[in-house]
């Protein structure tokens, strides 16, 4: 039996520069605080991505209900949004939508994997809790 060594001399690393590019990054998995803030997303109306105009926010202060406020990390605020989105609209959220939240640090891997756990989360509740 023949034996065949793929590593190189030396113990240097099978792959070189030349196979791997250089703005290559290995796709990174949402991180726990991230995967709270998509569940909590689900409890969000629609209504919570928009900012309140003027007159809204001036009859919420006038009457002393609370003031919606974002998510101090503009990070999280655009993982907030999207996620909500996709609570509601599942795969038709809007272009634009999808370009802020790379935008904001994260990739379409991350975005594909956030759809599939988000659709089989509402494939499994019941049809009168889904929307």
């Amino acid at each position: 039996m023949a034996y065949l060594e793929f590593a190189p001399a030396g113990g240097a690393p099978a792959l070189d520069a030349a196979v791997t590019p250089k703005h290559f990054t290995p796709a990174r998995e949402l991180t726990a605080l991230e995967w709270t803030v998509v569940e909590l997303a689900q409890r969000d109306r629609m209504s919570s991505i928009e900012r309140p105009g003027a007159i809204a926010r001036f009859a919420r202060r006038l009457f002393g209900l609370p003031v919606k406020t974002s998510l101090s990390s503009p990070r999280l605020e655009a993982l907030r949004r999207i996620a909500v989105l996709s609570w509601y609209r599942g795969f038709s959220v809007a272009p634009a939508e999808v370009r802020a939240f790379v935008a904001a640090g994260f990739t379409l891997d991350q975005y594909e994997t956030l759809l599939a756990r988000i659709n089989a989360v509402r494939v499994s509740l019941p049809r009168r809790f889904r929307r």
